[in-house]
């Protein structure tokens, strides 16, 4: 495709010798090169990431870090009762002195207070 072989490399280099001068050069040469590595790392990272997405099986091996819904929530330090909080009822109370389901009468069933022909 694009191949720079090394007298394409000793004319650029030429070139910007005449264009920067040789005080300029030596800093733009290490920025070049400073820039080329983290090309180079972050070609390398983006092409280890890639690979680990696509051997990822997430049926297989759930990741044990992230919490999920179906795993508990973490438990909560208990904060002290104070007198008024414990004076409500507790569920069980409240289930315990409900009052009795009373007949409704005929008017919920759907009927009326007429007997019915038979």
């Amino acid at each position: 495709m694009f191949e720079v072989g090394f007298s394409e490399i000793l004319l650029i280099f030429g070139i910007a010798l005449l264009v920067l001068g040789p005080e300029r050069l030596p800093k733009l040469a290490a920025d070049v090169g400073r820039w080329a590595g983290r090309a180079r790392a972050m070609a390398r990272q983006l092409r280890t990431q890639l690979e680990q997405e696509v051997q990822y099986d997430p049926l297989k091996d759930p990741p044990a870090s992230t919490p999920t819904i179906h795993a508990p929530a973490p438990v909560a330090a208990a904060a002290p009762v104070s007198a008024q909080e414990s004076s409500h009822e507790t569920p069980a109370d409240a289930v315990s002195e409900a009052p009795a389901v009373m007949d409704a009468g005929p008017a919920a069933t759907g009927g009326s207070d007429e007997p019915k022909p038979a």
